[in-house]
Parts: C-alpha cells; sequence; structure tokens
C-alpha cells in the first residue's frame, strides 16, 4: 500500500502542479495574477510550505488556488481520487485532471504499486500522457522535467511485467529519453542532453528498435553545441549505415553531416552532402529541411541564400521555443546581409518569444546576431 508523510491536500497540490508543468514560482505568479494588483504579493516560500504540509492555506489562498487551478475547494482539498493523489504524488509523475478515467488512473496505480499488473492498457497510458505532456507551448526545461519521471515509471516495469507489455514499455521508454535530450538540449542543458541521448541509443540497441536507434543518432547529431563537427558527422554517419531502417534516414542523417561540414568550414563538403539530400521533400524531425540548408548557408557566410530558404513565418502549429529559434535564424541570415531593419525586427520577435518558452537555444542563436551599424553612420575620425 502507498503511503506519504505530508497531507493528502499538500499532495494534491504538488500533482497538479507538477501536471500543469508549472514550477513553484509559476504558481505564484498565477496566483498572484488572480488576486489582482490590490493583493500583497506571495511569500517565496508559501508553495513550498504548503505542498509540504507545514502550513495549510489561507481561506483567502485556498479560494485563489480553486480558481487557478479549475477545481472545487472540496475536489481540492479533500478529494475522493486519494489513490491516485498518493502515487503520482510518489512517483512525480504528471497528473493531468480529466485526461484518462478515474478507474483507470486507479489500475496504473496499482501496476506502479505492483509491476506485475502491467498490461497494454498500461502502456497506453503512458503513451497518452507523454503526448499530453508535449504541448506545443510547453516550456523544454519544464517538459523534460515533467518526462523524467515519466521515464522512470515506465523503467520500474522491466523486471515483472509480461515479455510483449515489457517490450513495449521499453521502446516508450527509448522514445521518452530521446524526446527528454531533445527539450534539455532546447533549455540549454547540454551535459544533459548528451546524457539522455547516450541513455536513448542504448535503450533502442537493447530493445532492437533500429528505427529509434537512428532518430537519436540524427538528434544527437542536433547538438551542435555539445559536440565537435567530427563528432557530428560519426553519429550522422553511423545513423544512415544501420541496417534495417527507412530510406528517408539517409537524407535525414546527410542535411547533418552537411551542417557540420559547413561549422567546419568545409565548403565542398558541405555542398556535396546537401545535394544528396535534396532530392527528398521530407522534414526535419523538429526542423525543416529548409531550416537546416540555410543554417549550413548562414555559417558558410552566404547569407543571400539564406533569406530565400528561411522566407515566410514559422509554422503556425511549430512549439514556441522551435518558432523562437526559426525567427533568430531569420535574423542572424538579414544581419549577416547587412538589412539591419529586418535583422532587428526579427531579433526582437524572437527574444520575447524565447524569453516566454525558455528557449536557450533560440537565445544562443540571437547571440550570435551582430546588426550592421545604422545606414549614414560614419565611423568618428580621430586627429
Amino acid at each position: 500500500m502507498i503511503t506519504i508523510d505530508v497531507p493528502l491536500w499538500s499532495a494534491r497540490l504538488r500533482a497538479l502542479r507538477r501536471g500543469r508543468l508549472w514550477s513553484r514560482r509559476d504558481l505564484g505568479q498565477r496566483l498572484t495574477e488572480a488576486a489582482g494588483e490590490a493583493e500583497p504579493r506571495l511569500p517565496a516560500d508559501a508553495v513550498r510550505a504548503w505542498e509540504e504540509g507545514e502550513r495549510r492555506p489561507d481561506a483567502r489562498h485556498a479560494e485563489l488556488l480553486c480558481r487557478v487551478f479549475g477545481e472545487d475547494e472540496a475536489d481540492l482539498f479533500v478529494g475522493a481520487s486519494s489513490g491516485t493523489t498518493l502515487w503520482h504524488h510518489v512517483t512525480g509523475i504528471p497528473l493531468l485532471p480529466g485526461l484518462f478515467p478515474e478507474e483507470e488512473e486507479e489500475r496504473v496505480g496499482r501496476a506502479v504499486e505492483r509491476p506485475s499488473r502491467a498490461d497494454t492498457g498500461t502502456v497506453r497510458y503512458f503513451e497518452t500522457l507523454t503526448g499530453a505532456c508535449a504541448a506545443p507551448d510547453s516550456r523544454p526545461a519544464d517538459l523534460a522535467a515533467a518526462l523524467g519521471p515519466v521515464f522512470a515509471g515506465v523503467e520500474t516495469f522491466r523486471g515483472d511485467a509480461a515479455p510483449r507489455v515489457r517490450r513495449a514499455l521499453q521502446t516508450l521508454a527509448t522514445r521518452d529519453a530521446e524526446l527528454i535530450s531533445r527539450m534539455e538540449h532546447e533549455a540549454g542543458d547540454a551535459p544533459g542532453a548528451r546524457a539522455w541521448s547516450d541513455r536513448a541509443i542504448r535503450e533502442a540497441r537493447e530493445t532492437g528498435d533500429a528505427l529509434t536507434e537512428v532518430l537519436a543518432l540524427i538528434q544527437r547529431a542536433e547538438l551542435v553545441d555539445a559536440a565537435e563537427p567530427g563528432e557530428i558527422v560519426e553519429a550522422a554517419v553511423a545513423a544512415r549505415t544501420r541496417t534495417g531502417v527507412p530510406a528517408e534516414v539517409g537524407p535525414l542523417s546527410r542535411r547533418q553531416e552537411a551542417r557540420a561540414h559547413a561549422l567546419a568550414g568545409e565548403v565542398e563538403l558541405c555542398h556535396r552532402c546537401l545535394e544528396e539530400s535534396l532530392e527528398e521533400c521530407l522534414e526535419e524531425p523538429g526542423e525543416t529541411r529548409a531550416e537546416l540548408c540555410a543554417g549550413c548557408l548562414v555559417d558558410l557566410g552566404r547569407p543571400g541564400g539564406a533569406i530565400e530558404l528561411l522566407e515566410g513565418e514559422p509554422a503556425p502549429a511549430a512549439p514556441a521555443y522551435l518558432a523562437a529559434y526559426v525567427l533568430a535564424r531569420q535574423a542572424h541570415a538579414y544581419a549577416e546581409a547587412h538589412e539591419r531593419d529586418r535583422a532587428a525586427d526579427l531579433a526582437r520577435r524572437s527574444l520575447a518569444l524565447a524569453r516566454r518558452a525558455g528557449a536557450a537555444r533560440a537565445l544562443r542563436e540571437l547571440g550570435r546576431v551582430h546588426l550592421p551599424p545604422p545606414a549614414g553612420t560614419r565611423r568618428r575620425v580621430l586627429v
């Protein structure tokens, strides 16, 4: 039987906050906004004290918590689903109210308590949960933090679940690890991205999941700020030389190899890899073909060609962190082409979006943008 050392209402507050991918600071800000300008600022440690059961919210803050979470006070501070709250609290796996029927929550909770009970329904639960967490407006660091416990929860079934179920869960764990690696990369945690990438590749090889392995290898090649160009080439070549993988893997890996050659200033090798990949119209996972090719041209000092590829707005359904990076790439290309006003406008838009989305990769790209001096500016000559 699962037990906890905090009051049930404290555990429920924490589980609901995590389910929305909010930090404690995020919840505090939302409570302040819900209270209005006349309300005094929430003490910095209030949310922590509530979640650890040190003190109960007063009547005013209880009302605000119900408003922010969209819950009735009876459900938030008492609630009938104590078992669901307990296992989410203990495991750290996000609780998303309304996503699953109560009986399914309880069934997965029983499997968490005794892994031999895991079945295909357990697999579907975690697949659905992962998809719900990876919403377009999720911040990369928050998503990585939410998926870490999901990965750990799936891993607990490895020893006791039936072979068929265990294999499906292992495949899901591999894909979770690859997604966490991408989110750590977007959030600016290069060591974390590499560690999760290593884990994804290792898990894929253990399960014999060739497709997920090559996707993880391609993702490894994308960690350009955490690897030397030679390492990127090695990962890209390893991806396309694996046996039993779809034909589209070749163009994907060649475009990553092209970028590595661009970073190294190897013009001919870069163009050769791009030419070999341009036969396909497939999109990269997380980054379009045009954006990656344009990145090569910017790195090679040819912004004019990059601008032609990057014209237009990011896809409306693109995650905020990716849209911020696309705008930053565009700003970089226009700055290199000495189109100051256009570059400055794009950089401002990218910066606002990147800050809101926690998009560290976009911020790093903006750090490479050097605006030319305003038109008509003359250097002052001292005599």
